[in-house]
């Protein structure tokens, strides 16, 4: 199973921890609490990719949801809730899609040639 997915706070933090605190409220950053979220990705041991939008995470069911709601516990003292969006490939029998998907996906890239590309 591969996860993507993006948690970030919203609203007033009820009690903040001193980093959140210390941020320019004024500025709408949620950059610490997605630190915190990503930080127990990376601690997971799966295996895993963050780009600027979201956290793609591989694993099985139970230890994928299991990382994905202890991140968002992570972000909760951050604001008074927290928004989660999530996009799952279930695909039984199949690992290494993190990285097997993009690679496929550029092999099909280079043997188009510019013919179909430039349509």
């Amino acid at each position: 199973m591969l996860i993507a997915f993006s948690v970030a706070p919203s609203g007033t933090p009820r009690h903040a921890p001193s980093a959140a605190r210390a941020a320019d409220p004024d500025d709408g950053s949620v950059h610490d609490a997605v630190a915190a979220a990503v930080a127990v990705v990376r601690a997971s041991g799966l295996p895993h990719r963050t780009t600027s939008m979201f956290t793609e995470i591989e694993g099985e069911w139970d230890e994928v949801f299991a990382v994905v709601k202890a991140a968002t516990d992570a972000v909760l003292p951050f604001g008074s809730r927290v928004s989660l969006v999530l996009k799952a490939d279930i695909r039984p029998g199949y690992t290494g899609e993190i990285d097997g998907k993009i690679e496929r996906l550029e092999r099909a890239l280079e043997g188009e040639g510019d013919t179909k590309l430039s349509r």
